[in-house]
């Protein structure tokens, strides 16, 4: 069995600092671990805010101790993966990478964290935040998971579905979303009706995808056994045994989100996913997603999950663009705020 040592090598680098080499006993496995033209330590290093060198079988990494022995984590989970001949590439390096994080709490080793299971295989959790909203969603008959786009807030939930579809612990998956674009009117556009809303839940379509062969999807729709459909389908009827899923739900009025919350029946789950900075609706009207949370968190037997920027598992750039409109709308509030206490200020003067 392959073996990784060096963990006794460390030194003080100073006030705050430490260095540590570790020593990988596999050279067939450490290419692996480094990447292509070392591009892993690369993205590491800079992700870490550590400074990395590789000579021979021995990585050495020198920084701030918190961050030397998080990049220990790291390098450490991967190695593990590899000796369970597992892949490591982009995706592993960076889930790796959000889970050893030292200012996040709690840090769990890459090898130690839940899975969903279904006969496609195991769905893992790549961040803290989705650590978090799988146990939700194992424990919790109602979950909310809000946040933003590219948290994998639809993946996961119907990631579980389809585990729960598949195991018998449900009869049918039912999954859902407001076709706000069209007004749910979608008279004008051309084609039948599954023609019509099909664009709009495309998304829910390629997550099933992922999880069953293709030929069992169909299978499974035909037989009623999966449902897609838009929210106002769900007006009227009573959801027992199935899992839910109502997806981007920012798009929701206060009327729709509470007539899809009471459709809940005997044996169901049900799971709301959304993220409030991309609400479509009119100038004017509430979110229904926004007046639920506002409504039911706190009430028993229901879970609220929320995603930051840090939980985002697409492409690292996803994350920086989200964050980037995120500090553009705080300097908009900030501006705004300004302005009205100017103008505080200055009609008090005049009435002085």
């Amino acid at each position: 069995m392959t073996h990784l040592a060096g963990q006794m090598a460390s030194s003080v680098a100073g006030s705050g600092g430490k260095s540590v080499t570790l020593q990988f006993s596999d050279n067939l496995l450490l290419p692996l671990l480094l990447g292509d033209h070392d591009r892993h330590l690369v993205r590491i290093e800079q992700a870490m805010g550590v400074r990395l060198s590789c000579r021979g079988n021995r990585i050495a990494i020198a920084g701030d101790t918190d961050r030397v022995e998080a990049t220990q984590t790291i390098l450490q989970g991967l190695w593990r993966r590899l000796e369970r001949g597992e892949s490591v590439g982009r995706p592993e390096v960076e889930t790796a990478i959000r889970m050893a994080e030292p200012d996040l709490d709690p840090r769990l080793p890459l090898s130690d964290m839940p899975a969903i299971r279904t006969r496609r295989g195991a769905v893992g959790p790549r961040s803290p935040g989705q650590v978090t909203y799988m146990d939700a969603l194992t424990s919790h008959e109602m979950v909310f998971g809000v946040g933003p786009a590219g948290t994998g807030k639809t993946y996961l939930a119907v990631a579980q579905a389809v585990a729960m579809l598949q195991a018998g612990k449900v009869d049918r998956i039912v999954l859902s979303r407001p076709a706000v674009e069209a007004g749910e009117r979608l008279g004008f556009l051309p084609g039948d009706m599954k023609e019509k809303v099909d664009p709009y839940l495309r998304p829910l379509y390629d997550a099933l995808h992922d999880m069953m062969p293709a030929d069992q999807v169909i299978r499974r729709m035909a037989n009623g056994e999966i449902e897609v459909a838009p929210l106002a389908f769900m007006r009227g009827r009573t959801l027992a045994h199935c899992f839910a899923i109502l997806d981007e739900a920012q798009n929701t009025t206060a009327m729709q989100m509470k007539m899809f919350l009471t459709r809940m029946g005997e044996g169901t789950r049900m799971v709301v996913t959304g993220d409030l900075t991309q609400v479509d609706l009119p100038a004017g009207v509430t979110s229904g997603l926004r007046d639920a949370l506002d409504t039911v968190e706190g009430v028993t037997g229901i879970r609220v999950v929320r995603f930051d920027n840090r939980d985002v598992v697409r492409h690292p750039l996803v994350a920086r663009i989200v964050d980037a409109y995120d500090q553009r709308a705080l300097a908009a509030g900030d501006k705004r705020r300004e302005a009205g206490l100017g103008q505080e200020q200055r009609d008090g003067t005049g009435k002085s």
